[in-house]
């Protein structure tokens, strides 16, 4: 007997059938495997049972009562100390665990509280948390249709869905991890459609390029010139009119000007809701601008985008159509939870695919049995790259575009009520009327009012804001941001668009920045 036949011989002595016939060695059927035990499946699933039922209990109904906390404040180093984060060579048993995960979700932030009016994102929609269980669960990767079959189509259906919002009736597009990197991916399309050789020679193969966006555009234009070795200074900043639009006629002046100091214009970043103020900037006219010069015309609507939903208020929008790009973030107005952002284009030569292409080949087979134009993952920078599009479509098949609109609709109503509410009352002041729902505002204690000619009163007032900041936290009892700008003064941006959200929450915010900020 010669080697191979003896250990093909220990091997048979090893196995064992099962009921059908099928041979299993004995160590599989004694639940050992090669490397050490088999999991224990049952063991697993109850686990994540009971995990289960303390997120439902502590993150979603307690995390959505009124009643309950936003946030459980604690200082870093007692948050440590109770968390006890130090990982170690052995393992916990199933009933510390689960008290790892009652305590992570008890100190953490209830994004989806009602009083939490803190980032452009709040709320919970179940039905797309569903899809975002279903997608964790199913762990796989969104590159190939042989391993993403349902979600390669339901993604082309829900990206031609939002491209027709745009006014768009072909296109291409694709889901990416965020705003920033969908901005990032404009400049690199805009780049590569003006100067195709960038690809394969490099950024010394082009002119010295210019980017241009408003001084109230996302910073991630800036980041994305500083990552594409364009040079922050090479992004021109163009002037806003007092509610924080791009002004068309600066943007002329600029494009000229870089053109004098010998840069090649190629991209206009033009934002549809802007971070702080939410303002919308004039589309059809910075589009006339592009098209005068022959430039790449990219929207960044990743925070106004979902107004193209409401018929009442897309006007807000109007001229996006003739945009070349556009970013949507779902996960912001729709609720959709992080992340869930779409990158459009209305390019129809697959350029998208021709810029990031690297036809890996272990990968994106062309002899493959199936149509390999499903085979989207070349289209991305990104190898791996997570489902995003199922708890989206889930949700919009649950409520339908009906009800899409009608959480557009209901985020202006209240933020009207608001703004009328807080006209109302004494100590609050606006720093513009809103064009969105973005509520920009100061609020001036007791002690303050009737004082704006003092010497002082510049200085006392940028404290307030962070004073009734760290009362709430530490309260509780809500959250709401607030930041400088251009020579204002600390001020509070609260954001209305929870659809969860009442007259009650309204009126609550008012009452209690006043009563946080009574005594300063």
């Amino acid at each position: 007997m010669d080697a191979a036949e003896a250990t093909l011989s220990e091997l048979m002595q090893g196995t064992g059938y099962r009921e059908d016939g099928v041979p299993v060695p004995v160590a599989l059927q004694n639940g050992q495997h090669l490397n050490g035990p088999l999991p224990d499946h049952a063991e697993g699933q109850h686990f994540l049972k009971e995990a289960f039922r303390i997120i439902l209990e502590e993150a979603l109904c307690q995390g959505t009562d009124t009643k309950e906390k936003v946030c459980e404040w604690r200082d870093p180093e007692e948050l440590r100390a109770i968390l006890d984060l130090e990982l170690r060579d052995g393992g916990e048993s199933h009933d510390q665990l689960l008290r790892r995960v009652r305590d992570v979700a008890k100190y953490s932030v209830k994004t989806s509280h009602p009083l939490f009016f803190n980032q452009l994102f709040a709320g919970v929609d179940y039905h797309a948390l569903a899809g975002r269980f279903l997608t964790e669960t199913l762990n796989t990767s969104q590159y190939t249709y042989e391993v993403a079959p349902v979600f390669v189509l339901m993604e082309e259906v829900v990206l031609s869905q939002l491209r027709s919002l745009v006014g768009w009736e072909a296109g291409d597009g694709i889901f990416y991890p965020g705003g920033s990197v969908s901005n990032m991916y404009a400049i690199n399309l805009a780049r590569y459609r003006a100067f195709p050789q960038v690809k394969l020679r490099g950024p010394w193969a082009v002119p010295r390029l210019a980017v241009f966006t408003s001084q109230e555009g996302h910073y991630s234009i800036r980041k994305a010139a500083s990552f594409q070795g364009i040079g922050l200074g090479n992004v021109f900043m163009v002037n806003v009119d007092e509610r924080g639009r791009m002004i068309p006629e600066d943007l002329d002046l600029r494009i000229e000007l870089a053109k004098m100091q010998g840069a090649v214009p190629f991209l206009v970043s033009a934002t549809s809701g802007t971070t702080i103020q939410g303002s919308f900037d004039p589309l059809d006219r910075i589009a006339s601008v592009c098209e005068k010069h022959g430039l790449w015309m990219h929207v960044d609507a990743a925070w106004g985008g979902s107004v193209l939903l409401s018929k009442k208020h897309r006007h807000l929008l109007n001229g996006i159509e003739r945009a070349d790009s556009v970013t949507w973030n779902p996960h912001k107005m729709l609720l959709t939870g992080l992340q869930c952002s779409v990158f459009l284009l209305k390019d129809t030569t697959n350029l998208l695919k021709r810029c990031h292409c690297a036809n890996a080949t272990y990968l994106f087979q062309q002899d493959k049995f199936y149509d390999v134009s499903l085979d989207t993952g070349d289209k991305s920078v990104q190898c791996g790259r997570k489902v995003d599009c199922l708890k989206l479509w889930l949700m919009w098949k649950a409520v339908g575009t009906q009800g899409l609109e009608e959480r557009v609709d209901k985020a202006f109503t209240y933020t009207r009520y608001l703004v009328e509410e807080m006209k109302k009352r004494e100590g609050f002041r606006l720093v513009n009327e809103p064009q969105f729902v973005n509520v920009c505002l100061w609020f001036i204690p007791p002690s303050l009012r009737g004082m704006e000619d003092s010497e002082d009163y510049r200085e006392k007032l940028s404290k307030v804001a962070p004073n009734i900041k760290e009362r709430m936290m530490r309260k509780g009892s809500m959250m709401v941001g607030y930041q400088p700008q251009k020579g204002r003064v600390n001020f509070f941006r609260m954001v209305v668009l929870s659809p969860q959200i009442s007259q009650e929450e309204m009126d609550f915010f008012l009452d209690e920045i006043e009563r946080l900020g009574r005594d300063l």
